[in-house]
């Protein structure tokens, strides 16, 4: 099965951990990853390749065409404050709702697109955190002269709404490769060291449930298309579940995780028996 997403995506590596913050490396890293990744797809450069644009890298005139819009508003905004913040942080998905934005704003997508989605449960202390990030990407917009595009939908409630459902349906994309034994021969390096290119929102598999002993995994092969392979044989009518988190660690670090992370106890086999 083969899912396209909803083009959310971040071509970067995880921000930097609270406490770690390296302004001049960090933007050296973002200008290389950008440069090794389309920002359409996140399909790797294949050579030396050439097909750029404004620091971007595009793998096909396709990938260009879909992006132009959006990437015209990106690529135009100073956004030296809101990586500052967001590298200080850890944060990654604010980056995601910046992206949601333009797309908006570039008529690419309904400012409604994932109202759909199940949003995370949010403690009091969040809201207060996403309502800093919202002023500051606010003011970011509005410096660069978008107010009358933002005043069609672009509210600190819509803000909030949309990185409440964000912070868990965005799949992590930890590895492109160019096929399942590339995928698996790589799969020490990913571990050794962080493999993530990106972040991306899939309306399907956003609907699978979770088991901590699932029976499909989703992987990427050459560019963000998911794709979801079987873990083992599955019977007729038997659901398809995915795991959301480490399935390597302990019971009760997994009931910790989804109760906080997602707001739910987990009842899979595995965590009644108390594996």
């Amino acid at each position: 099965m083969r899912c396209a997403p909803l083009h959310l995506l971040l071509a970067i590596t995880s921000p930097p951990r609270p406490g770690l913050h390296f302004p001049h490396e960090w933007n050296q890293l973002v200008v290389r990853i950008w440069s090794q990744v389309c920002y359409s797809c996140l399909r790797r450069k294949a050579g030396k390749g050439s097909d750029s644009s404004g620091g971007c890298y595009f793998c096909s005139d396709a990938c260009r065409e879909h992006a132009e819009g959006f990437h015209g508003i990106e690529k135009n905004v100073d956004w030296s404050l809101l990586d500052d913040h967001c590298s200080s942080r850890g944060l990654k998905y604010p980056y995601m709702v910046k992206r949601l934005a333009c797309m908006v704003m570039s008529g690419a997508v309904g400012a409604d697109c994932l109202d759909i989605l199940q949003p995370a449960h949010l403690h009091q202390s969040t809201i207060t955190e996403m309502e800093e990030e919202f002023e500051l990407l606010d003011s970011t917009f509005r410096k660069a002269g978008f107010q009358e595009e933002l005043a069609t939908f672009f509210t600190k409630q819509w803000y909030i709404n949309v990185l409440a459902r964000i912070r868990v349906n965005a799949f992590r994309i930890e590895l492109v490769a160019s096929s399942y034994e590339d995928l698996l021969s790589s799969a020490i390096a990913s571990v050794a060291c962080d493999a993530s290119v990106g972040n991306a929102v899939y309306m399907l598999p956003s609907f699978y449930n979770h088991d901590c002993d699932p029976n499909t995994h989703i992987v990427w092969l050459e560019n963000a298309d998911a794709k979801l392979k079987t873990l083992r044989d599955i019977d007729e009518g038997e659901e398809l579940r995915i795991c959301y988190i480490d399935t390597s660690m302990d019971v009760n670090a997994r009931q910790k995780i989804l109760a906080e992370g997602f707001g739910f106890q987990c009842r899979c086999l595995r965590c009644l028996s108390g594996d």
